[in-house]
């Protein structure tokens, strides 16, 4: 993905391409651990300068693949930062990274699930309790839902209200005990632990409480809303949470 000012935006990436070439990740790479890990970083920043997405269908050494709905992703760092909690709540807050990193944090470690199938057992997630920061901005009684933003400035996504509030949804701000990296949503995603990934949106942004669940980036292209794994998108996968 190529760097751009942060007022430009990308161009999405329609889902008949994106899911029309996955296939090509099916084809795998073995190699020897010191050959992974430097493969993995080949693909993080090869990845940051491709506008077309492709090498994100090429399998890693951590498991994941690196995957962008828009052509390029501005980098934020702790000076350029922002998350933005709006809508219906009485008391918006906008975060930095610092402000984030110094509330209480949660560790929890899970298996990831792709809904195109590929999955990454015992992947550790940190960060602030989604849960928390809701109820420091007092949503209002006639909220039901969230929807999220990114700085991609292309994707989106959704949660119910009470969805929202389980123990197991963060604002990620660490991946596999590392500070999230670009490549990965950083610095700040969030983690939807018992859904498929693509609930998990990168490069988070804002979080805007509505009174209805609008659908995502992906669910307005044919996928389940409520995205648990193994109960939807007639997937049967094991549970992840």
């Amino acid at each position: 993905m190529n760097e751009e000012h942060p007022e430009e935006r990308g161009t999405p990436i329609g889902r008949r391409v994106f899911l029309g070439t996955l296939a090509l990740g099916a084809a795998g790479v073995v190699a020897a651990p010191p050959l992974q890990r430097g493969l993995e970083a080949f693909l993080g920043g090869a990845a940051d300068k491709d506008p077309t997405g492709l090498t994100g269908l090429l399998p890693n050494g951590g498991g994941f693949r690196y995957y962008s709905v828009a052509s390029s992703v501005p980098r934020k760092d702790a000076g350029s930062y922002r998350l933005t909690v709006d809508g219906l709540v009485d008391r918006p807050t906008t975060y930095t990274l610092d402000d984030l990193k110094a509330l209480p944090q949660t560790r929890m470690v899970r298996d990831v699930q792709c809904v195109t199938g590929w999955r990454v057992p015992d992947t550790p997630f940190e960060g602030v309790r989604l849960s928390r920061l809701l109820d420091a901005a007092r949503v209002r009684p006639t909220a039901k839902a969230i929807r999220f933003t990114c700085f991609d400035a292309t994707y989106t996504e959704s949660l119910t209200l009470s969805q929202a509030r389980r123990a197991d949804v963060l604002v990620a701000l660490r991946m596999q005990d590392k500070d999230l990296g670009h490549s990965h949503g950083g610095p700040v995603r969030l983690y939807v632990a018992p859904m498929y990934f693509y609930k998990s949106a990168k490069w988070l942004s804002g979080i805007t409480v509505t009174d209805e669940v609008r659908p995502g980036y992906w669910e307005k292209r044919g996928y389940d809303v409520d995205a648990w794994v193994g109960r939807s998108n007639g997937r049967d996968d094991a549970p992840t949470s």
